[in-house]
Parts: C-alpha cells; structure tokens; sequence
C-alpha cells in the first residue's frame, strides 16, 4: 500500500510540473507575427530529448515558408544527426487577428494555435514515423519571438495524457 502511495504521489507531482501559458507576463514588448518570421527561409537546429532527459535524436530543418496574405505554407526538410530524411508540409490558416488554424500529412484532424505578444502556442495530435510504423502523439508546442531573427520552440510531447519528451528548437531567420 505505501508503494502505490508513493508511485502516486510521485505521479502527481510530476504531472503537475510548470508548463508555459499563455496569460504568463510577457518579457519583452515584441509581437511574434508568424506569417512574418516564417515567410522565406528559416532553418532550425533541434533535439528530442525522453522523459528523463536523454538526447535520442538531433536534426536540422530547413523551412521554406510562403505567405499569401491568408495562408502560410511551410515546407520543412529534415534532415537528423543518424542520416535519415523527413520533408512535412504545414498549411496554416490565419483564423483571426491572433489565431491559427492549420494542417499536415499525419496530423489528426486540425492543429490550433494562438499568438500572444511574442510567444506562439501551437496543439496537434500526429502521427510521427518510427522504425517500426507510426507513433501518434500530442504536441504542446511553444514559440517565443527572441529577436527579428530568432526563436526559440519548446515542444512538449504526451501519450495517452502522459509526457514522453521534448523537442526543442531554435530557428534563425536566413537574410
């Protein structure tokens, strides 16, 4: 009984940890506008670290980002540390002055997400290729707006409600 006591307490307060929100104090007077940072070429340095903060995988993406005054297409070549390749195609939909909407091969149903000064906060439910098949994840991700060409992404991932890793990301405006 103490043991289920304890693997429970200790499941709670793990699953409590901090998370960012959105109504967080703002850090700077910057206004991350999507459809600005992404529009031309972006690349980004990555890692996707397990629960218990064990690096599994590191990557660089070049993004290709178009703009046409509604609709923001990102074009994302991965290319990961182990010599494999993905490509993902986003589509995001401006839905409002703060507010998007949007879609991706292996996205469940639409991805939601919101700007508030200069962070971004993106959700979806993927599913990811592994060796093996496909994983279908949650995704918490969160951008902030760090300079005109930078920003840092934060992305947590979950299964069945439960964290299972983290990506991180810092993409840097090409000139």
């Amino acid at each position: 009984m103490r043991l289920a006591f304890l693997f429970l307490s200790v499941f709670l307060v793990t699953a409590c940890a901090g998370r960012p929100d959105l109504g967080d104090p703002k850090l700077s007077p910057k206004e991350f506008k999507l459809e600005e940072f992404f529009a031309g070429h972006v690349i980004g340095y990555g890692q996707f670290q397990d629960r218990f903060g064990t690096v599994r995988r590191r990557f660089k993406v070049d993004v290709a980002g178009h703009w046409d005054g509604k609709t923001l297409t990102l074009n994302e070549d991965f290319a990961y540390a182990d010599g494999a390749t993905e490509t993902r195609v986003w589509t995001l939909t401006k839905t409002g002055p703060e507010t998007w909407e949007g879609s991706a091969p292996g996205v469940i149903g639409s991805a939601s997400g919101e700007e508030r000064g200069d962070t971004f906060n993106w959700r979806y439910a993927i599913d990811l290729p592994v060796p093996d098949g496909t994983l279908r994840v949650a995704f918490d991700d969160w951008m902030w707006l760090q300079s005109d060409r930078r920003v840092l992404n934060r992305a947590y991932m979950n299964k069945y409600g439960l964290e299972i890793g983290e990506v991180i990301i810092w993409f840097e405006k090409q000139r």
